[in-house]
């Protein structure tokens, strides 16, 4: 079991002008898990205010993985990728990667996604895009990986070569 928080980046999920539904998608697709939600927020687009809750919820709430939802793409409002990485100690880019690949088996505008991975400390916070459909299609090639990435963070996983993932 490990902890997630869920943090949904959206001016107008922040304001009560639209429902959080791809917040609500990861919390449904992570139920079939062996998960405890400790966290859920939903922000506006302001790279302060997200940097601020990851740094909190990783170093204080000491949740293993944070998953965010919205603000990757390209207008001047999504600005989650650069809040992440002004925080991380590391990127993992194969989480990412393997996102757009997905993405793009459905659509080329997965080209157009700024997502991004990384580490702070022993929490693992990755990037997904806003919309439910596309955090499914994004979680999908990622899911079976991120428990074993939980154990290698916190120094229990076994080595990754002996891994049968």
């Amino acid at each position: 079991m490990f902890t997630v928080g869920i943090l949904t980046v959206s001016d107008k999920g922040w304001s009560g002008e639209r429902q959080d539904r791809s917040g609500e998608a990861i919390r449904g697709i992570l139920s079939t898990m062996d998960v405890h939600i400790a966290n859920y927020e939903v922000l506006p687009d302001e790279k302060e205010l997200i940097a601020q809750k990851l740094v909190e919820w990783a170093d204080k709430s000491k949740v293993d993985v944070i998953l965010t939802t919205g603000g990757t793409g390209l207008s001047p409002r999504d600005v989650t990728p650069d809040a992440t990485l002004s925080v991380v100690d590391r990127v993992v880019p194969g989480f990412a990667e393997a996102m757009r690949a997905e993405s793009l088996k459905k659509t080329r505008m997965a080209v157009l996604s700024r997502a991004v991975a990384g580490t702070r400390g022993g929490c693992l916070i990755i990037n997904l895009p806003g919309s439910p459909k596309a955090v499914r299609e994004c979680l999908e090639p990622i899911l079976p990986v991120l428990h074993h990435a939980v154990e290698t963070l916190k120094g229990q996983g076994g080595e990754c070569a002996a891994s049968e993932l």
